[in-house]
């Protein structure tokens, strides 16, 4: 990537990235306006017609037919001619759904030593070995009809002052868990409430039905259920109706509540950090400046034994080629691979395709189509191996770089990371995206200075100064696993001050 040093105003040498020796597009750092001078890379050229910040101009003719290339891989061809200097965006880029080329690993990588010198951070330790960053007590619905009452009991709780050491009574409300088709659809809904409530950020819980809804709390408790002595079930129908269980509820928690508040921060090894890595409303500054910084911070984390998870399968469609040569053996990616085409035969079934998933504001804040952000957003996983690939809401427990097959849509990924066990989650984003998680403190880390400048109270750091010139990429990537260290020691993220709990499961099958 070319960048330059940046004064206040912008000039023909600083006002266009070009991002790879072969790419023929280079990136408006700021909006371009025609007759405007342009020299990249030392080339000259002259801008004509209006491009908006963050989106390509061509660098070089194009003609049509003629691939187009950002960050070196194709993403498209030209529907026409593209004269350097035009805007290149939806209206002259066809999309181009072509099966790439793998290659496959024929060796097995081995995981790295830990390093001697261990950063620490201050976490809850837990029996099964994982380490909190909060301590919470969760109350999760185990279907909508018991969703109201959950709020009810958490609610309860907002005008009292909580024992020390004690971060919240959180609910998760949801709209699932009954009218379920019996079979996979409902067997993920378990899987993704059993890993809130057997989460390492929460202390203890409450999982709460109606009674005679699909999802019985009974697969939650009894012989087999973990955390057995930390998790009580109730249901609404057997405790006299909505205040009485509100009442029984709280006699339950009165007594999670003095526990919880006698279990301390410990001085912890920074590898018992599992790091959820997001992005949502992505711009084209994305794949330039935030996530690529990520990806720093990710391959640090990767480097003492802790581990990093990648989400989101529509948005590593494109760039699958380049991920799946980083996986660990064969096996690795052959699942990895696996997630991709089953994802393609899920979308199929209903008409769509992976080039949906681009949103208005995605494309307005300069991405063409999924293969260029893609792209971008597989550069939050940095360098480092693929160690493992899992489905939604499994169990995390392979150091380094994992992927997690989830949707690209903001929380129901979170959801999917957090139940799989990520005890922190960076989520980065252009657009101004706003979410966060009820037991797990979300990093937002801005892609442009006008962003984070706009939305100051949602955006915890600032990666639009590597656009700026004002930090490199590998600054911001520390900048980030050092927040990340202080964020799991206590610190608050903007979106904990915000009181951001979005919760949403993933529903694959009909409703009955």
């Amino acid at each position: 990537m070319s960048l330059v040093d940046i004064s206040k105003l912008p000039t023909a040498e600083n006002s266009a990235i070009h991002l790879h020796p072969s790419d023929n597009v280079a990136v408006a750092r700021v909006p371009l306006q025609p007759n405007q001078p342009l020299k990249v890379d030392g080339v000259s050229l002259t801008v004509l017609e209006p491009v908006p910040a963050g989106h390509k101009v061509a660098f070089k003719p194009i003609e049509a037919g003629e691939r187009i290339y950002r960050y070196g891989q194709a993403i498209g061809r030209a529907r026409q001619r593209i004269d350097a200097g035009r805007h290149v965006h939806t209206h002259n880029v066809a999309f181009e759904d072509a099966p790439p080329e793998y290659i496959l690993p024929d060796k097995e990588i081995p995981f790295p030593e830990p390093p001697r010198d261990m950063p620490t951070f201050l976490g809850y330790p837990r029996e099964d070995g994982r380490v909190g960053t909060r301590n919470y007590i969760a109350v999760v619905a185990a279907s909508n009809c018991a969703a109201h009452t959950a709020e009810l009991i958490a609610n309860s709780y907002c005008a009292e002052e909580l024992p020390p050491n004690v971060d919240g009574v959180v609910a998760f409300p949801h709209g699932e868990g009954c009218g379920h088709t019996i079979g996979p659809d409902t067997v993920q809904l378990q899987r993704t409430l059993s890993g809130v409530l057997n989460h390492p950020n929460v202390a203890a819980a409450v999982i709460l039905g109606l009674g005679c809804e699909v999802n019985q709390i009974d697969h939650y408790l009894g012989k087999g259920a973990p955390r057995t002595d930390r998790l009580v079930g109730m249901t609404v129908q057997q405790s006299g109706g909505t205040r009485a269980t509100v009442e029984a509820a709280r006699r339950e928690i009165s007594r999670m509540l003095e526990r919880a508040s006698a279990e301390k921060r410990v001085e912890t090894p920074a590898s018992k950090i599992c790091l959820g890595l997001n992005c949502g409303g992505s711009d084209s500054f994305s794949g330039i400046t935030a996530n690529p910084a990520l990806g720093v911070c990710s391959d640090m984390l990767a480097a003492l034994g802790a581990s990093a998870v990648l989400a989101e399968t529509p948005e590593c469609f494109g760039a699958e080629h380049l991920l799946v040569q980083r996986a660990r053996n064969r096996q690795v990616a052959e699942k990895f691979l696996g997630f991709i085409t089953g994802y393609k035969a899920y979308l199929s079934r209903f008409g769509g395709s992976f080039d949906d998933n681009p949103s208005p504001g995605n494309k307005e804040g300069g991405l063409t189509n999924i293969l260029e952000k893609s792209l971008g957003a597989a550069a939050k996983a940095g360098t480092s191996p693929m160690t493992d690939a899992i489905d939604y809401a499994e169990r995390i427990t392979t150091p380094g770089f994992n992927f997690m097959n989830t949707p690209g849509y903001d929380p129901v990924s979170l959801t999917g990371l957090a139940a799989g066990g990520v005890n922190v989650i960076v989520f980065t984003t252009g657009r101004g995206s706003a979410i966060g998680f009820p037991t797990v403190p979300v990093i937002k880390v801005a892609t442009n200075s006008n962003t984070y400048r706009r939305m100051r109270d949602n955006m915890d750091i600032n990666a639009g100064r590597i656009a700026d010139g004002e930090a490199t990429v590998e600054q911001i990537g520390r900048e980030i696993f050092d927040f990340l260290l202080r964020v799991a020691s206590g610190e608050k993220t903007c979106s904990e001050r915000l009181g951001h709990k979005e919760f949403v499961p993933w529903r694959i099958g009909p409703v009955l």
